[in-house]
């Protein structure tokens, strides 16, 4: 039984639910603690408590937390991917990737830590002195979704205690045991008692309480549209600061001059890796009329050869499905797009491996038109839709024409093309002939439209919602 962490304990929860290896639903991982709203109330209380003074707690001792935290998850980059791909379902290797990136975070932040963000400028006024910095924003809710149950974690806990925050931590329910691996780490960085808290549980309950808890500050979540919009709801109408990555309907646009061997592999990278399940994965595929038949049938030919397979077996490059819920809503799309007419040139099927596990191979649908649900709405599965575009002008409308606009691509060998799509692509990604998931930990992350709400993730942008500015005037005579 794995606890919740409240107050620098590990304090038993009001109830207890298992978490299933996705690989084979026979595998129990663990079973963890859920939370109440009584537990909640007590995390947030925690990190109220410790906040007068973690506010003021010195830039290196953070600095050595932060990096000490980094340092043992990359340590244990085999053994925590191993965890990771069991209990979400990513291959192993894209598993030890996201530990790696979230090891690396937590070192580019305890650099930040020690970087100053203010400035000391003249005033207008002759004998007057002005000084701006930075002051941590207070208590944060840190809410995140299951399929980077690791990294995007790190990349909200990590700048939260950089810039001297206290945090009450809520992981999606699918992916305690990452969530919960990566705060025994933090526990044992040297944070005083309540700067960090772990409460498990469900959104209903957990994520309804920290959103409607006064004493918290800010909060940051990573999921739906839908919840996404009832935090900003709610939080606004007590003035919480509100940080909302959502959702996408990335397109990769494929010109006639594309090369097509990497526009191929931008495609099936971006679309089906990590079984489709990322924000920033292209299930939208725009293709110029030239390239067309030569993308579809080559593309129609590859994908059936991916292996679906357990998700820490050698040679799987496509995992299980999350869970039967996921798997349900992916099926039900593939009948949708049918039933719009377009149609599925490949994949779609559930399949048995030698373990029990939801199992759907990669997915193609031909035909399609961008008025369809199936371009339209996120799927969140290894599921994605080609679209015949006339030229590059009406690619580039195509790709812009959607509520979303997290990441967008393109694949060419026209500099003219690359350059324009650059400029003019209403997303807050740009790939140029790479796939439109992958992304650096150093830079800014997030979109437009329905995508994202309020200052970017990652790199030195975090500061921006994790601070607030004070400007201090100072009469010098």
């Amino acid at each position: 039984m794995k606890h919740l962490y409240i107050d620098g304990a590990w304090i038993a929860g009001q109830d207890a639910r298992p978490d299933v290896n996705t690989s084979n639903l026979a595998d129990v991982v663990d079973d963890y603690a859920w939370a109440d709203a009584t537990q909640t109330r007590e995390a947030v209380a925690a990190a109220r408590a410790a906040l007068p003074a973690w506010r003021r707690s010195p830039i290196q001792q953070r600095a050595e937390s932060l990096d000490a935290i980094g340092s043992e998850i990359l340590a244990r980059k085999a053994e925590l991917g191993d965890l990771l791909a069991r209990e979400e379902g990513k291959t192993l290797p894209e598993a030890v990737g996201e530990v790696i990136r979230a090891g690396q975070i937590f070192k580019y932040f305890a650099g930040e830590a020690l970087r100053g963000n203010g400035s000391l400028i003249p005033s207008v006024r002759p004998g007057v002195e002005v000084s701006t910095q930075a002051e941590p924003l207070g208590v944060v809710a840190l809410i995140t979704p299951w399929n980077f149950p690791i990294a995007i974690p790190a990349w909200k806990i990590a700048p939260a205690l950089a810039f001297a925050n206290c945090v009450v931590f809520k992981p999606s329910e699918l992916v305690p045991a990452s969530a919960w691996a990566l705060t025994e780490i933090i526990s044992r960085a040297g944070l005083p008692a309540g700067v960090f808290n772990l409460v498990m549980g469900s959104g209903a309950e957990v994520g309804h309480g920290l959103v409607e808890a006064k004493e918290v500050d800010g909060i940051s979540f990573t999921g739906s549209v839908g919840t996404g919009r009832s935090i900003l709801t709610a939080a606004s109408g007590r003035m919480a600061r509100v940080q909302l990555e959502m959702g996408g309907k990335n397109p990769l646009v494929v010109l006639d001059d594309a090369d097509l061997e990497v526009a191929l592999n931008c495609a099936i990278q971006g679309s089906y890796f990590s079984t489709g399940q990322r924000c920033t994965a292209s299930s939208r595929l725009i293709v110029t009329a030239g390239i067309h038949d030569r993308f579809v049938q080559e593309l129609s030919a590859r994908l059936p050869a991916l292996v679906v397979d357990d998700a820490r077996k050698d040679g799987t490059q496509i995992g299980p499905v999350v869970d039967d819920a996921q798997l349900r809503k992916n099926l039900d799309y593939l009948r949708i797009g049918t039933g719009e007419g377009a149609h599925l040139a490949c994949g779609g099927e559930t399949v048995t491996r030698a373990t029990p596990g939801h199992y759907l191979t990669p997915a193609l649908f031909t035909a399609a038109d961008n008025d369809m649900r199936i371009a339209r709405e996120e799927i969140f599965g290894p599921v994605a839709c080609v679209i015949r575009a006339d030229d590059y002008d009406h690619a580039l409308s195509l790709a812009n024409d959607t509520d979303f606009g997290l990441s967008a691509g393109i694949c060419t060998t026209s500099l003219k093309h690359a350059s324009h799509f650059r400029q003019h692509a209403e997303a807050g990604l740009v790939m140029i002939n790479l796939p439109t998931a992958g992304i650096d930990y150093h830079v800014p992350f997030g979109g437009s439209k329905a995508s994202s709400y309020g200052p970017r993730e990652q790199g030195a942008a975090a500061r921006e919602f994790y601070t607030h500015s004070k400007t201090a005037y100072t009469a010098l005579g």
